[in-house]
């Protein structure tokens, strides 16, 4: 049971600057009581805050063992006015005895403390009722700041658990689409079928080693969408056709994980699957004014039928973007006649 003023250096600084200046206070309070100034006034103050303020730390001690016990209200209140009566007796009586102590030649010490004893009385009640204020605010804040940190764990776990459902959705979904094409290359061409395993087993070892959302660098991306792009090439052949315009300086930049991925798989599944012509995917990767744009163009068949879309894969990057960087990322899609395009705008965060 950490005791929420001793163990922080703020506080305790903070509790025995307030205990000086109430002792101030109560000063002026009997020297009006008294009438005059006398030299017993200043032992006495000294005496007197110095016992309540170590007698107010323990304090906290039976006042946390009440707030943890199950009891009615009235119990807690009865149990309150009981510690607080006994504080004020032990005070007052301890109090008297060392201030005599430390001043037996002083002859007006009865007449002194006969004059400022109902005042210490009401000095005392306050005193222990600003303290167990202090203590039921103090221990308010600190649950308060605890439920924060849990609910922003808790919100934490919901988002990491979030960001993976959305990559379990990915990934299955293209391995299964490449090993429908594996199993038809090995009927009608056994060696395009080797290689597509071959680069389909690297493409997963990537996508699979990095199981968190920590961000890589978009070379990395790149290089594995280059594997995922050799995989389809074997699956069209002639009929699809890449370009990368690249810029150097963004080679770098961090970007969410497997972030592209979905989007060169619409363009393919929308560009290739139904058309009968040549396709083509162009990339394009740029800085501009603390954003690294990087834009996916691909062209499609107009008399083609488009194959019925789900909307998964757009929707899972812009839930990611918005999941990872709020209102600072951006998604956004043209079409044309016979092109798409999708632009992404990512805040520039480089590899150092």
């Amino acid at each position: 049971m950490k005791h929420p003023v001793l163990q922080n250096r703020v506080r305790l600084i903070a509790w025995w600057l307030v205990w000086i200046l109430l002792g101030l206070g109560q000063s002026f309070l009997f020297y009006f009581a008294y009438g005059s100034f006398t030299r017993i006034l200043i032992p006495d103050i000294i005496i007197s805050f110095l016992f309540y303020s170590g007698l107010a730390l323990a304090l906290w001690y039976p006042l946390s063992y009440f707030n943890r016990s199950v009891a009615r209200i009235t119990v807690l209140i009865s149990n309150l006015l009981i510690i607080g009566a006994i504080c004020v007796v032990v005070w007052v009586l301890v109090t008297k005895y060392l201030a005599s102590q430390i001043m037996p030649s002083f002859t007006g010490f009865d007449d002194y403390w006969d004059k400022t004893f109902p005042y210490r009385v009401g000095t005392g009640g306050f005193l222990y009722g600003l303290v167990i204020l202090t203590y039921y605010l103090i221990e308010s804040t600190l649950r308060l700041a605890e439920k924060k940190a849990q609910e922003a764990k808790l919100e934490s776990l919901v988002k990491e658990t979030e960001l993976k459902m959305l990559r379990s959705q990915i990934n299955p979904h293209f391995l299964f689409n490449s090993l429908n094409s594996v199993s038809s290359l090995t009927v009608t061409d056994p060696d395009k079928a080797r290689t597509m395993v071959i680069k389909l087993s690297e493409f997963m070892r990537y996508a699979l080693s990095r199981k968190d959302e920590k961000p890589v660098t978009l070379q990395s991306e790149l290089n594995n969408l280059r594997l995922y792009l050799d995989i389809e090439m074997v699956r069209f052949g002639d009929r699809l056709t890449v370009d990368e315009q690249v810029d150097p300086a963004c080679l770098n930049a961090l970007l969410p994980v497997m972030i592209l991925q979905p989007l060169y798989e619409n363009a393919i599944k929308h560009g290739v699957y139904e058309s009968t012509r040549k396709v083509s995917i162009r990339t394009t990767v740029r800085y501009s004014e603390g954003f690294v744009e990087i834009s996916i163009f691909n062209t499609f068949d107009p008399e083609a039928t488009p194959p019925k879309g789900t909307g998964t894969g757009l929707s899972n990057v812009t839930r990611r973007l918005e999941l990872l960087y709020g209102t600072k990322a951006l998604l956004k899609t043209e079409k044309s006649e016979d092109s798409f395009t999708v632009r992404i705008f990512i805040p520039a965060d480089f590899n150092t």
